[in-house]
């Protein structure tokens, strides 16, 4: 399949949110990326819910949420009622992973689960059959415009090799650093899906510099 791109919101202008996220709907992007933070989990504060409901009204494409919280079990259905597509939470952050997704599946949502830079991809080898996608952070979670972790290519291949070998239909998302500079060798590693965010929105034509992650030119 070609690859996804889903520009991560985070780095958006927030006093310019509608107009940020009308130049995503009229873009080539496949998704759009929200990552929820509680301070807890990481040392920073996003947004949450009147935030995520006003972006249902707004957006054309499908809300991917990326949980950086701390027993996330708790808001699963909130963030299905407030517009969630595609719901991934926290390996680290979830002492029961297989109810936690099984519970975001049915709920109807897609279900993924990230791994910190620090987490070995070998942990998800139980969890994979139940999963629909599997998110590698390449940048220490929490903040957006992080210099991107080389280790993440060896990871990814890891981590792809485990999915085929299985036969899993699973998506391998990557956000943190993520442009130009590095998008064919992601996708080359076996990266379905590319988060990018200060690279779209504090590019000088965020919808072209879409354009060229989505064509890798």
């Amino acid at each position: 399949m070609d690859h996804l791109i889903s520009p991560s919101l985070l780095a958006a202008d927030f006093a310019n949110l509608g107009n940020e996220v009308g130049m995503v709907n009229e873009s080539v992007a496949d998704w759009l990326h929200l990552d929820i933070m509680d301070g807890l989990f990481v040392p920073n504060i996003s947004f949450g819910f009147p935030v995520l409901e006003r972006v249902k009204e707004l957006t054309a494409k499908p809300m991917d949420v990326h949980l950086m919280i701390v027993d996330p079990d708790r808001y699963l259905t909130r963030f299905r009622d407030a517009g969630t597509s595609i719901l991934t939470v926290q390996y680290e952050a979830c002492t029961h992973l297989h109810r936690t997704v099984t519970a975001i599946k049915e709920l109807g949502m897609k279900a993924g689960v990230a791994l910190n830079p620090h987490t070995p991809v070998s942990l998800l080898k139980n969890i994979l059959p139940y999963v629909d996608l599997v998110m590698i952070m390449s940048v220490n979670p929490g903040f957006s415009g992080q210099k991107f972790i080389q280790e993440s290519y060896n990871k990814i291949e890891v981590l792809r090799e485990m999915i085929d070998s299985g036969g899993y239909e699973i998506l391998i998302e990557v956000d943190g650093g993520v442009d130009m500079d590095n998008a064919h060798k992601l996708v080359k590693a076996g990266a379905n899906i590319l988060v990018a965010g200060a690279s779209v929105f504090g590019a000088a034509d965020p919808a072209e510099a879409i354009q060229r992650l989505k064509l890798l030119i």
